[in-house]
Formats: structure tokens, sequence, C-alpha cells
């Protein structure tokens, strides 16, 4: 693991309503080639800290930093440099997936708009075998296939850009236990072979505690405590 972490969050507040915000205070650090679980019961604000963390909303008021280098810009302002360091897959297939997209262009969007289109075939040939799409998936739009065969295909297209961290927020919840199985596995394998982090949002201890390297509690993180690999 390098010394300077992927992922650091300092003091983040962050929400939809500046005198009510999801988030307050929280801070969490993700190291290079560390996979943590962020822990929390539903509507706690894990799923708008994973959107901050994945330059997709501005916080309020604290620091990110990615790779050592804090983070200025949001969205599409954000440099490319920062935006295509992150990959996201969320709860909710069917509503981070164009229903007019095939699969195959799904997956192979990110490298359309970052002009890497000549990639394009052998990115899908290596991440859709590595995520157990087969061929005859790929020219099917979201409507023809189920929810963990589109949700194979989201986490193809977070993958794509060869992200140095990985936000997986509820990724398998909605999923049956061979699919959740086949998914982590899948992005194992990745982080094995290129030493991405991993920001595992979700709500199963059980899963995180096997999965991740650590497991963190919400309540721990917008305390202050436990947001650093070591810290008791």
């Amino acid at each position: 693991m390098s010394d300077t972490p992927v992922l650091e969050l300092r003091a983040l507040t962050a929400g939809y309503d500046r005198r009510a915000p999801a988030v307050r205070n929280a801070s969490l650090t993700v190291a290079s080639g560390e996979a943590v679980g962020l822990l929390g019961p539903s509507g706690c604000g894990k799923s708008t800290l994973a959107r901050v963390a994945a330059l997709l909303h501005r916080p309020d008021s604290g620091a990110l930093l990615l790779d050592g280098e804090p983070v200025r810009h949001w969205r599409h302002r954000a440099p490319r440099a920062q935006r295509t360091a992150v990959g996201v897959v969320f709860q909710q297939p069917r509503l981070s997936a164009d229903p007019r997209l095939r699969l195959s262009d799904l997956i192979a969007e990110p490298l359309r708009a970052t002009g890497r289109s000549q990639e394009i075939p052998e990115r899908l040939a290596e991440l859709t075998a590595g995520v157990g799409l087969t061929p005859d998936l790929l020219g099917r739009r979201p409507h023809e296939v189920s929810d963990g065969q589109l949700q194979r295909a989201c986490l193809a297209r977070a993958l794509v850009l060869r992200p140095r961290l990985l936000i997986c927020d509820e990724m398998t919840a909605m999923l049956d236990a061979s699919t959740t199985a086949a998914l982590v596995a899948a992005v194992e394998d990745y982080r094995a072979t290129t030493g991405a982090g991993l920001l595992a949002v979700g709500h199963d201890r059980t899963l995180l505690d096997r999965w991740c390297d650590r497991t963190v509690h919400w309540d721990d993180v917008t305390a202050g405590v436990l947001s650093a690999p070591g810290a008791v």
C-alpha cells in the first residue's frame, strides 16, 4: 500500500438542505489497496457521503483528497484526472443506466466520453468475462435483462477506465446470494490486479466484514474516530 491514502475525507458536512444536512462532520480514510466497509442503517447519510466521495455532490464544508490532492470541483467541473480516478456502483442499477443503451454501449460509455473509443473492443472482452456477462447479453437493453445482469454491466462500466478507487454503494442489496458472491469476486479480482482502494457502503455487517480489510460504523465516522487504519 502507498503511504498516501487514495481517499481522505476530513470533517465533511453535506446534504441537500443546509439547515438539515444528511452528513455532519464525517472523516474517513481509505489507503491505496485497502478495502474499507462503511456500515450504517438506511437513511443515515451513507449514500450522500458516497456521492461526495465519487465527486458527484459538492459538500457544504470540509475537505476531500484523492491521492493526497485536494478536490476543489465536483461533477463535470472536476478535472478529468480526478473524475476518472473514481468508479462508482449504486444500489439500483435501473436508476443509473440509460434505458436506451445496449449493455455494450452502457459499459463503453465512459471510454467514448473520454476519447478512448479505440480501447472499447479490448476492454469489453476483458470486463464482460470478468463480471460474468455472456456475449448474447451485450446487445440487449436494460429492460431485457435481470437486475443482476444489469448490475454486472454497471460494475463493468465503473471499472472500464481502470479507477484507483472503487465505491460500491449498497451494490448487492437487491441481489441474490450467488450474484452477490460473483460481483464481490469480480471487484476483488480487479483490486488484486490493480491495487485499487475500495469503499463498500452497506448495512450487512457480515458481508462487509468478510469482504473488507476493516469495517467502520457510521457513528464512528461522524464522531471522527476509527477513520484511518489502526485507529482505536
